[in-house]
This record gives C-alpha cells, sequence and structure tokens, in this order.
C-alpha cells in the first residue's frame, strides 16, 4: 500500500520567492488499485514520484510504502518499488538477458527464481527473441517492453509508472494498457502519471487531479462527474481545477472583424 501525507517540496531560487513544487498532498492507493495522478507538464507528477522513491527529500509531510518512510528507510522502500519511465535508459552494451539478470541480482532475487521470472516475463511481453539482442539494437517499443520487464523482475508489490506511453503509437501503448490490466490482476498498488487524460480513463480506478502542484479532486471517474457534471475527464479537470479558456476569445474576435 501507498500512503501519502501532506507532502510537500519547494525549490529555493536565489533572490525571489521559493518555488512550490509540490503542495500538501494526501492521498492512498491500495493494494490491486491503478491510481491516476494526472495534470498538465509542470503539474508536479515526476517531483511527487521522485520523493516516494526517497530520491528527492520533501520540504514536509512524509511517504510511506508498505508501512516504510521514504525518507528513514529509503533501501526498504526501493526493494519494494518498480519504477517505468521512458528516460530509464537501458545499458545498451548489455543483452537483455544480461541486463534482466543483473537488476534481479541488484534486488537480491536467487539466480533460479530470477530465471523463472525472466522466462514469465518474456512469454507475457513477448520480447522473447529480444533476449540475446544487445539494448542497444532495440527499438523505442522494444526497450519500453524491456523497461516493463526490468520493474517486475523483482515482483515488488509497487510499481510507479511515469508517463508510460509517451512517444509510443497506438500499438505499442495498448501493451502498456494490458501491462496495467495486468499489475492490477497480480493485486500491485499502482501509481501512473500522465496528461494523456483519455488514455487514464481506460487505465486507472482512481484519480488525482494535480495542478500547479496542489491535489484540487480525488475520486473515482463516477464521482468525479457527478461533482463536476461533465462526461470527460479532460473537461472534468479544467472545470473542478478552476481553468478558463486556453484563448481569449475577445482578442480573437477583434482580430477577425
Amino acid at each position: 500500500m501507498i500512503q501519502v501525507e501532506g507532502l510537500s517540496r519547494r525549490f529555493q531560487v536565489p533572490g525571489k520567492p521559493d518555488v512550490v513544487a509540490v503542495d500538501a498532498l494526501s492521498f492512498t492507493v491500495h493494494a490491486g488499485e491503478v491510481y491516476g495522478l494526472l495534470g498538465p507538464n509542470g503539474a508536479g507528477k515526476t517531483t511527487t514520484l521522485r520523493m516516494l522513491l526517497g530520491l528527492l527529500p520533501p520540504s514536509s509531510g512524509r511517504a510511506l510504502i508498505e508501512g516504510y518512510s521514504s525518507v528513514e528507510a529509503p533501501e526498504e522502500v526501493k526493494r519494494r518499488v518498480g519504477f517505468v519511465s521512458t528516460s530509464a535508459g537501458l545499458y545498451p552494451h548489455l543483452s537483455v538477458r544480461e541486463m534482466l539478470l543483473f537488476f534481479a541480482d541488484l534486488y537480491n532475487v536467487p539466480p533460479s527464481r530470477a530465471r523463472q521470472e525472466l522466462a514469465q516475463l518474456a512469454e507475457l511481453l513477448r520480447i522473447e527473441d529480444l533476449l540475446d539482442r544487445r539494448c542497444v539494437t532495440l527499438s523505442t517499443g522494444q526497450k519500453q517492453r524491456v523497461n516493463l520487464a526490468r520493474a517486475l523482475i523483482h515482483q515488488p508489490p509497487v510499481l510507479l509508472l511515469d508517463e508510460p506511453t509517451a512517444g509510443l503509437d497506438v500499438i505499442l501503448s495498448q501493451v502498456v494498457v494490458e501491462f496495467v490490466a495486468h499489475l492490477r490482476s497480480q493485486g500491485k498498488a499502482v501509481i501512473l502519471t500522465t496528461h494523456q487524460l483519455d488514455e487514464a480513463e481506460r487505465l486507472c480506478d482512481r484519480f488525482g487531479l494535480l495542478h500547479r502542484g496542489k491535489l484540487v479532486r480525488t475520486g473515482t471517474l463516477a464521482e468525479l462527474r457527478d461533482e463536476s457534471g461533465c462526461t470527460s475527464l479532460a473537461e472534468m479537470f479544467l472545470t473542478l481545477a478552476g481553468i478558463g479558456p486556453a484563448l481569449n476569445r475577445s482578442a480573437l474576435a477583434e482580430e477577425i472583424h
């Protein structure tokens, strides 16, 4: 389970007021649940994940993974988390098999179990024919499949997916959709960050709408629909966050006339 309690992060800017990237977030994600942390670029999504992983200390508040604090027990947290991001690189000169077994060893997975997990993940993600290829030779979609396998090789109870479909086409995005469904069926607690709100509707059980570092609303799709009176998640976000029109329509009208 994931518990986030009053989590905040401020960055100091010389000669200027502090920049508040994340402002007093509180939410819980249970086993078998996919929680969508949604918002535009710069909303604080990746900063939140970095604090959950123990890579960035919070200015205040705390984050717990299965009861372990990301500040007080960062190594225990990392043992229990799988992280997926399109920015996560692979070791170019290792084969896929070598790299996945290397990560399994980092997590102290016994060799026999690591080989078993590798075989199961290779079948699940259809990367059997990639196992003996060097990572440098892989396409973008193939690399993302390997990244998904890397995140699960130690079978963590918690998965953090940071914009997992960024840069992927429709077919490869479907791989991620099916992967998330697999995580849910295995009882994993999952946080997925994205600014692709239509995609989030297909993937997530509950949502947290993040705007300028603040969690403006949280709930299921049905709850957010009832509260906002909107049908699509994109409309809900704009309404519940109090965001007005993106264009100055009066200025446009003057320009036309």
